[in-house]
């Protein structure tokens, strides 16, 4: 495989660049109900079932600095994801999901649909 180094990239049809460092350097939709499973993903190594409504999303290549995630449940009524990671040596290869049924909930619950977006430099 070879690598192309760029700065900025522009796709087929566009009429404006954007920089690299704007694109997603991970991905993922996953099942978060029964047994969980990716559906499609970019820099996801695999998942972790942490029990009900919580995950962790470990990436193949890992982050240096600082990044920034969102995540978001698909399915209608739920309101929120939260992040956690109790061990900072860890933030850059994995991160940890808990879906919450909406606001005011301290129960993670599980989700059929759940995706996750990380922008940020790689290692």
């Amino acid at each position: 495989m070879s690598t192309l180094t760029v700065s900025n990239i522009k796709a087929t049809g566009e009429t404006a660049s954007r920089a690299v460092s704007g694109v997603a350097a991970a991905w993922v939709n996953f099942n978060g109900t029964g047994t969980i499973a990716v559906r499609n993903s970019l820099n996801i190594s695999s998942l972790t079932d942490l029990g009900t409504g919580q995950y962790n999303v470990n990436y193949s290549n890992s982050f240096s600095g600082d990044y920034s995630v969102t995540a978001w449940p698909s399915d209608a009524g739920y309101g929120g994801v939260a992040f956690f990671n109790n061990n900072a040596d860890l933030i850059s290869t994995r991160n940890y999901i808990a879906v919450f049924p909406n606001s005011g909930s301290t129960n993670p619950a599980d989700v059929n649909t759940i995706n996750e977006t990380i922008h940020g430099d790689l290692a």
